[in-house]
């Protein structure tokens, strides 16, 4: 009797075509999350046909389903996606069309000096070296207060995707409203809802809040200091996280435009619900 085991065609399946080093350590991962190997490499296959398929399927690309599906099949070492550090997210993908035998990802531009618009295309090893896994050690120290911080997990990069996305179709037909009292409360509304999904979001960043008395990790304790400390308090934790977050992302590309050669910097940001598309 046949079985899938004994398939003579398993020699010509598809084979790992690149490996790489999650930035922060596979060792920062328990084992039923990653699968280790003796050299801290993971390998990356390139997609199937069902994976590509996968891509297709927009509302499942939007809410991760399909981005988990495609990372599980491509690297079968991350055995929950789910809890990838968002420190390594980019690695992953940026691997996974690199295996595909993809060199470069096209980048449009538009020049800072003339305005032309340029496609550019970025070498992806170039940017698998870029990458870093910011500094999470370092404690932030406030008075006698001592925070930590922590990479988000994909999951929770996901939900706040959501909430964001949520907000801002909630309140879409903004502008259209004739009415400038009833335009303003909506808009202080909207404000303050995004406020809370920051704060949120921020509380689930740091991994503790230590006192003279107390090591704090609970994020609700912690999002509701984040929602009573002072503006300068709240704006120092911000700007440190976001800190902390731009030295673990891709830097700004450097463009020269193909018009007027005039060179400036492009912000670059892979967002894993359209990378595939």
């Amino acid at each position: 009797m046949a079985t899938i085991d004994n398939n003579p065609l398993r020699q010509y399946f598809r084979r790992p075509a690149v490996f790489i080093k999650l930035p922060s350590g596979v060792e920062n991962y328990p084992d039923d999350i990653i699968e280790k190997t003796e050299s801290g490499e993971l390998p990356v296959y390139p997609m199937t046909a069902i994976d590509e398929i996968t891509t297709k399927t927009p509302d499942s690309l939007f809410n991760g389903e399909a981005m988990v599906e495609i990372i599980r099949s491509c690297i079968p070492a991350i055995k929950d996606p789910w809890e990838l550090l968002s420190n390594d997210l980019d690695t992953v993908l940026i691997s996974i069309k690199a295996a595909g035998g993809q060199d470069t990802i096209d980048v449009e531009s538009e020049c800072t000096k003339c305005n032309a618009l340029g496609t550019y295309g970025v070498n992806m090893q170039m940017l698998l070296g870029s990458l870093q896994p910011g500094d999470y050690d370092t404690l932030l120290e406030l008075g006698d207060l001592k925070i930590k911080f922590k990479p988000l997990k994909y999951k929770e990069m996901n939900i706040a995707g959501l909430g964001q996305f949520e907000i801002q179709a909630k309140y879409k037909n903004m502008p259209d409203i004739k009415d400038p009292d009833e335009r303003m409360k909506m808009s202080q509304s909207a404000l303050k809802e995004i406020t809370a999904l920051t704060m949120k979001v921020l509380a689930l960043a740091i991994a503790y809040v230590e006192t003279p008395t107390a090591q704090v990790t609970e994020p609700e304790y912690i999002e509701d200091f984040l929602s009573n400390c002072d503006t300068k308090t709240y704006e120092s934790i911000r700007d440190w996280h976001s800190k902390i977050k731009a030295d673990s992302t891709i830097k700004p590309l450097q463009i020269t435009c193909e018009e007027c050669q005039h060179q400036y910097e492009q912000p670059f940001t892979l967002n894993a619900s359209d990378f595939f598309v």
